[in-house]
């Protein structure tokens, strides 16, 4: 048997935490492992969920808590697999812990985690679905609509999601009589504990299927390939999940569908930038159009617009389009487009552009380079 480990390395507090630390420890670390959350890892997130609520049955417990701070594991189950029956399952019904906790945060709609003392034949919500999409930049400013291939499960509909084959139907398990669950009880120092455990014989269904679907194969549902339209909205930003209902594994007993949940990403524009809802970009312009001032036209998402340089324009001057930039997303008003306007120094002169340049740089006085003069000014008091 493997050696429990600490209780408060479990839950990642210190021994000395208050009720509020490890509840909170315990929230935290439930939704990090919750099956639901991590379907390609459920049956990891399983193992390490029964490690985490028994480390907060106990440790929430001030009775238990002094115990196995005074003794340790050994003061708790006295040598025994286990504390009280958590031993192959998620322990006691751990649904009352949930409920305590998160208020009901992972039941209502669902999700195929939950204590193994819930009825057989509830209804149960399929399993959300993940995949993701790869669009434009210009595609998540305007909105656009992408046609999807996913796989998910359907009812199966030979035998109408049943699992048996045409004609014939499940039998009552008779080890639970149809409940899917058994009561284990067992002696400890600490008195009787009793635990709610899924049945070995059934698997926790409730029932038995002896003559199995074939097309199936007994589960009630098929694996399946289908096309989706998906609408995404302009101003969905990259990194964003979409979520579009029902469109996940289906339900068990009559549950609702899962979902399905796409995350959008957004490839990158050769010449914009965004900002939140604001929209960015360099734009070039020539020394004559910096020093004299002229009126040119800059892109925008929605096309090119006029923008007036003025005169004496330095490198990196930024100017706003108001209202240019990126619809809010499910929300009325658009970001403002931010226009850097970036001095481009000639290269290649000929030597008669080389002598008029000079000529002119000449006739140039110091008031021409205000900020020339002023840097000049802070050399001579820095060095005064």
């Amino acid at each position: 048997m493997a050696e429990k480990r600490d209780y408060y390395e479990v839950l990642g507090i210190q021994k000395g935490a208050t009720e509020d630390e490890i509840k909170k420890a315990y929230r935290k670390m439930a939704r990090e492992y919750h099956p639901d959350l991590h379907p390609d890892k459920a049956e990891e997130c399983e193992e390490k969920m029964k490690e985490i609520n028994e480390a907060y049955a106990v440790l929430s417990d001030a009775e238990k808590r002094q115990k196995y701070d005074q003794f340790g594991h050994s003061g708790l189950d006295g040598g025994m697999d286990g504390f009280g029956g958590f031993t192959g399952s998620y322990g006691g019904d751990m649904s009352d812990i949930f409920e305590s906790v998160f208020g009901g945060i992972f039941g209502g709609g669902g999700g195929s985690f939950r204590s193994s003392g819930s009825a057989a034949n509830a209804p149960r919500r399929g399993r959300d679905i993940r995949t993701s999409v790869n669009i434009s930049f210009m595609d998540a400013c305007k909105g656009t609509t992408q046609e999807l291939n996913i796989a998910h499960q359907e009812k199966c509909t030979a035998c109408g999601g049943s699992g048996a084959e045409p004609g014939s139907t499940p039998e009552t398990c008779p080890n639970c009589q149809g409940r899917g669950t058994i009561r284990v009880t067992q002696q400890t120092f600490l008195g009787t504990m009793s635990s709610t455990n899924p049945c070995p014989n059934c698997g926790g269904k409730g029932t038995i299927i002896k003559n199995p679907c074939n097309q199936c194969k007994g589960l009630g549902r098929v694996r399946v390939q289908k096309k989706v339209s998906l609408n995404i909205p302009a101003g969905i930003d990259d990194g964003q999940v979409l979520r579009v209902s029902g469109e996940g594994d289906c339900g068990t007993n009559g549950g609702s569908a899962g979902n399905l949940n796409v995350e959008v990403n957004v490839r990158p524009h050769p010449i914009f930038k965004r900002n939140g809802y604001d929209v960015e970009c360099d734009v070039m312009i020539t020394f004559a159009q910096a020093v004299l001032g002229d009126t040119i036209e800059v892109p925008t998402i929605d096309g090119n617009v006029k923008l007036s340089v003025a005169e004496g324009t330095q490198s990196g001057t930024k100017q706003r389009l108001k209202g240019k930039g990126i619809k809010r997303l499910q929300r009325e008003g658009r970001g403002d487009q931010y226009v850097t306007l970036k001095v481009e120094v000639p290269k290649s002169l000929t030597k008669k552009q080389e002598e008029l340049l000079r000529a002119f740089e000449d006739s140039l006085e110091e008031k021409n380079y205000p900020k020339k003069k002023s840097f000049k000014d802070k050399l001579k008091d820095l060095f005064s």
